[in-house]
């Protein structure tokens, strides 16, 4: 990361989590697509929305690791990112507070979409697996 000053490590913070959310609602964007495709069956259009997802994914899962060494730097080994935000100037704080509750709450509809579409697509793989196999019989007909 190299030597930043403090107004420099707090703006590349800050960025940061603007740029997620960024990703979060190109996210969920693509969440919703493949909730559709899954839905009308599209497995190619399946396969090329998660080559778009996983490096998403990827940059998002990069700034959480910079901003945890980030936090870390500045306020102490144990400092959560309440304790950053609280840190920080009145004017810099609200805004920063605001931006970091949105990109929280970005996150946990992209999970609830995650979930949402994991198992649409678990149970269409449960009727296939019956279709094609047919159903376990539990009891033996007497």
């Amino acid at each position: 990361m190299g030597r930043l000053t403090r107004d420099q490590a707090v703006a590349r913070l800050l960025d940061g989590i603007r740029h997620d959310m960024q990703s979060c609602a190109v996210i969920r964007d693509l969440l919703e697509r493949q909730f559709q495709a899954a839905l009308r069956h599209r497995a190619a259009e399946l396969g090329e929305l998660a080559g778009e997802l996983m490096p998403q994914l990827d940059a998002m899962e990069q700034r959480r690791q910079q901003r945890v060494q980030l936090v870390r730097a500045l306020r102490g080994a144990g400092a959560t990112m309440d304790d950053m935000l609280n840190g920080l100037p009145a004017a810099q704080r609200d805004r920063a507070t605001a931006d970091w509750q949105q990109l929280e709450q970005q996150v946990r509809d992209c999970q609830e979409a995650t979930t949402r579409n994991g198992s649409l697509m678990a149970d269409q793989y449960t009727v296939m697996q019956r279709v094609l196999h047919g159903e376990d019989q539990l009891y033996a007909p007497d």
